[in-house]
């Protein structure tokens, strides 16, 4: 259009001249000069006007090819239809059973097939990935990187090198809770005591069993019970239990229903023992449980370490990115689950925290949307 213009300003002011007697030599060359002028002008204008529909063609063109090749990645609705996904969660009273659950409606929404199983968390659903019984699983990393190495709780067993990961999830608080009635104030007072370690090879238990060899306890000086929280706080309300480790996302409903009913106490992991267990074990991170998140006044000295979605190795590439263009299409429905998951799962964390090795298919995701580990 810009180039029609100026060229009919040119022919106007040609005969213009020439209409005023511009047959002399001089009329005449302000005319070819003008005209030459405009030409020049209106091949400039058009050539930036290309230059510009050709950048934003460029642009336009780079965008439609990203999206076309996240596409290729992943599924079609017809493929999803005919994958069932089972996510692995976590006893019924603690967070990730919810958490799982929204997982699960998640992508159920994207069109999988899916289901949430409850488990006794972290050991179980170790296991449970790797014999298959689940696509998805919820772990503490710690508890994923013992397996991993064959050190810890899983000393003397092969390491299981086919664990990956999806992404990260939440930061688990340790959390080691009494009632004032016990005289327990320390890590160290729990000599003698009857004390809730978690179920038997659960996150929780291997929480419990490295927090305590920090502060130079082993299971010989206490009499463990291997309950879920859950059970080990009902016990604790009736005398049958003085402290209970609670690992899990802050706050815990079922802490918050002990601090409500009882004089709780929130025992402090600190000092020495706590110097000890983040240089021996890099993904335990130094951290506070802040004051009235319970019945604490004030910041209480803690540590926490991440929860990860591990993922079945041996699934195809192609349904695990697709699976994480579902999981964050539908994003709003996992963090309405609980505090933990709004505040911690979304794309811009990354993956900078995840020890374990990714899945491929999750690798390829992470690094079509800016990140590497």
């Amino acid at each position: 259009m810009k180039k029609w213009i100026l060229s009919m300003v040119a022919f106007g002011m040609g005969l213009s001249l020439l209409a005023c007697g511009g047959a002399s030599s001089g009329g005449g060359a302000a005319s070819s000069e003008a005209s030459a002028d405009a030409t020049t002008a209106a091949k400039d204008d058009a050539s930036s006007e290309a230059a510009s529909d050709s950048a934003e063609s460029v642009v336009s063109e780079a965008k439609d090819t990203a999206a076309e090749g996240a596409e290729n990645k992943g599924l079609s609705e017809e493929e999803r239809k005919n994958e069932f996904i089972t996510i692995g969660t976590g006893p019924t009273s603690g967070i990730y059973f919810p958490i799982g659950g929204a997982f699960a409606t998640a992508l159920g929404d994207y069109g999988y097939q899916t289901s949430a199983e409850a488990t006794n968390a972290s050991g179980q659903n170790i296991q449970n990935i790797l014999n298959g019984d689940c696509e998805i699983a919820i772990a503490m990393q710690d508890a994923v990187m013992q397996a991993y190495t064959g050190t810890g709780a899983y000393d003397g067993k092969d390491a299981e090198t086919d664990l990956c990961a999806l992404m990260r999830l939440w930061p688990n608080y340790v959390q080691l809770v009494t009632t004032k009635d016990t005289g327990i104030t320390s890590v160290e007072d729990l000599k003698g005591k009857r004390v809730g370690v978690g179920a038997a090879n659960s996150g929780v238990e291997i929480n419990a069993r490295m927090i305590l060899n920090a502060y130079g306890i082993t299971y010989d000086d206490i009499t463990p019970d291997y309950l879920a929280y859950g059970e080990a706080i009902d016990n604790m309300k009736n005398g049958q239990c003085d402290a209970v480790f609670v690992t899990s996302g802050i706050p815990n409903a079922t802490v918050m229903e002990l601090g409500v009913q009882y004089d709780m106490v929130v025992v402090p992991i600190d000092g020495e023992g706590r110097e000890k267990l983040v240089s021996e074990y890099p993904y335990y991170t130094k951290t506070v449980i802040p004051a009235n998140t319970y019945n604490n006044e004030e910041d209480v000295e803690g540590v926490f370490v991440y929860n990860i979605m591990l993922v079945r190795k041996d699934l195809d590439d192609a349904v695990v990115y697709d699976m994480l263009n579902g999981i964050f299409e539908n994003i709003s429905t996992i963090k309405a689950s609980h505090n933990a998951a709004d505040k911690n799962i979304d794309m811009s964390f990354g993956i900078s925290d995840i020890q374990l090795p990714l899945h491929p298919g999750a690798e390829a995701f992470w690094a079509d949307h800016g990140f590497t580990k």
